[in-house]
């Protein structure tokens, strides 16, 4: 990548629920164990520092809406600033994570900084299309993207005004492999008209096929640039086991750079978000190092002319 790389700590937990100790999960601390591997010396960047979250409330699941909705709603206002400076005069933003929830700010950012309609690749092994009164958790990183198309009655779903974050032509959702758990959305998603490439797509089509696909989407002329948003737990198990679902499947390694290089490294691409590494699942800190070295891979490696 021959532009400057903005990183930016979203430490928040807030969007997820806890662990069935009832403990809020550690996710927030994801972004300090991957600065302390070396992140940002690895792909030559430099670093913004942290966008800190309010505490953690709704232990006990709030009946009828979200948890932690107001202060998912405020930190996603507060992350959004850092997001438009990360993204200000062509730098590239990666935002450590933190939970997916953190994608509504990455959005509202984007926009700010775009002037205008963003695009949106999202990457994950399940769909997070539920509204509040469908998600088995009432945990927003359920949510983000039905959030982000303006899918349920609460005020997350409205952050952009009367529209909605990003509009769903403009959407491509890369990877799910939930359709054992159709309370990710599956109805409201198969009506829609985001582009769904589920894992069947990926185990049938060429990683780089699939991209250019995506890219069609999310980078056309409606828009001003485009958002990455990548949950851990679109890898395969036995190499990222340090996420909160696991799904069995998923791409391995060089499988994921070969879909995500020509996305990140697209002139039009705005940044992207890591979401939903656990480091408490990862004493020996092997899923930390396995995502430093993805990163550096689809990040700082020059792409191939194609």
């Amino acid at each position: 990548m021959d532009r400057a790389i903005a990183v930016v700590g979203a430490p928040s937990s807030l969007g997820i629920r806890p662990y069935d100790d009832g403990v809020a999960r550690y996710l927030d601390r994801a972004p300090g164990v991957l600065r302390q591997r070396g992140i940002i010396s690895r792909l030559r960047a430099f670093d913004l520092g942290d966008v800190p979250p309010p505490a953690y409330r709704d232990f006990v699941r709030p009946p009828g809406r979200a948890r932690n909705e107001q202060e998912v709603l405020a930190y996603s206002r507060s992350l959004a600033d850092r997001v438009a400076s990360a993204t200000a005069d062509g730098q590239f933003a990666l935002i450590l994570g933190g939970d997916c929830s953190i994608v509504l700010g990455c959005l509202l950012g984007a926009r700010r900084s775009g002037r205008g309609a963003v695009g949106l690749a999202y990457l994950d092994a399940h769909a997070d299309f539920a509204t509040p009164s469908e998600s088995r958790t009432g945990s927003v990183a359920s949510m983000g993207l039905a959030l982000a198309l303006g899918r349920g009655d609460t005020p997350l779903a409205h952050m952009a005004g009367r529209a909605a974050l990003v509009d769903p032509r403009h959407v491509a959702l890369i990877g799910r492999r939930d359709v054992a758990d159709p309370w990710y959305g599956h109805a409201a998603l198969a009506s829609s008209a985001i582009l769904d490439l589920p894992d069947t797509e990926l185990m049938t089509q060429r990683f780089e096929e699939l991209a250019a696909l995506s890219l069609q989407r999310v980078a056309s002329d409606d828009v001003r640039g485009f958002w990455i948003q990548l949950d851990a737990d679109l890898l395969n198990p036995a190499i990222m086991p340090a996420v909160d679902s696991p799904e069995p499947g998923g791409p391995l390694a060089g499988e994921l750079i070969s879909l995500m290089t020509p996305l990140v490294q697209h002139p039009r691409a705005l940044g992207l978000s890591v979401t939903v590494y656990d480091p408490a699942l990862d004493p020996e800190r092997a899923c930390a190092r396995q995502l430093i070295n993805l990163l550096e891979q689809i990040v700082t490696t020059p792409q191939a002319p194609t």
